[in-house]
């Protein structure tokens, strides 16, 4: 009984700071995709990009950083669309081909050009190596994700999708802390690296552990409220 209890308190206040969190998410993608439209400039080099200089390979590494920046500026708020359970309940299909866009997004420009980029990173091995660990955290949930979907497994489904987005609010959520960190007066260097592991880490360790909200065998209002996405075969397609 006070296990049932703490888990129904801990769903709660999840419930509670749901909104707020994807509403300041939102906001904090949007502010970060208009501070990136300067990349697109052609007669105004950043100071971001300049502190990288020189390159190995500088024309593919400004290809990999617009490729990343434009992949990321729509697979942020998708994914916190996607959260959204009316989109899921009123448009099944909608939601459906957003989720393979976004998977395709991910898998094949976002996770690619951020491995890339990891190794130009800043704060050497450490911080290649905490870019890598989202970028790898992020490829295998959102395949486990189009799995675990096409499956019916959909508690499973849902737990994977929001390993993708906690990972890609990364970006997000490591600026304010770095400002955070800053403001009190930390040595820039580790700073930075403690703005970027302690978001990669806090946010895969929070989803792992927070409490579903059902199992799988009990999903089926939701099915019935969407047309049964296990089987329905939009356009002659499995989900």
């Amino acid at each position: 009984m006070a296990s049932r209890l703490t888990a129904l308190t801990s769903r709660s206040l999840v419930r509670a700071g749901r909104l707020p969190l994807l509403f300041g998410l939102l906001l904090g993608a949007g502010a970060i995709a208009v501070n990136s439209l300067v990349y697109f400039k052609g007669d105004e080099v950043p100071p971001f990009v300049i502190e990288k200089l020189p390159l190995p390979l500088e024309a593919v590494w400004l290809v990999a950083l617009k490729v990343h920046v434009v992949a990321a500026s729509f697979c942020l708020p998708a994914c916190i669309l996607l959260q959204w359970k009316g989109l899921l309940r009123r448009a099944p299909r909608a939601h459906r081909w957003l989720g393979r866009t976004t998977g395709v997004a991910v898998l094949f420009a976002l996770a690619p050009s951020g491995i890339y980029l990891a190794f130009f990173a800043k704060g050497g091995l450490l911080g290649t190596l905490g870019f890598l660990v989202s970028a790898a955290i992020t490829a295998v949930a959102m395949v486990q994700g189009i799995r675990k979907a096409r499956a019916g497994l959909f508690a499973e489904h849902r737990q994977a999708a929001l390993h993708v987005l906690a990972q890609l609010s990364v970006a997000v959520t490591s600026r304010v802390l770095l400002i955070v960190l800053e403001v009190a007066g930390l040595d820039p260097d580790p700073a930075y690296l403690l703005a970027l592991w302690l978001p990669v880490l806090g946010s895969a360790a929070f989803v792992q552990l927070t409490p579903r909200k059902r199992r799988n065998h009990e999903d089926h209002g939701d099915l019935r409220a969407i047309g049964d996405l296990r089987t329905d075969r939009f356009a002659g397609e499995r989900v």
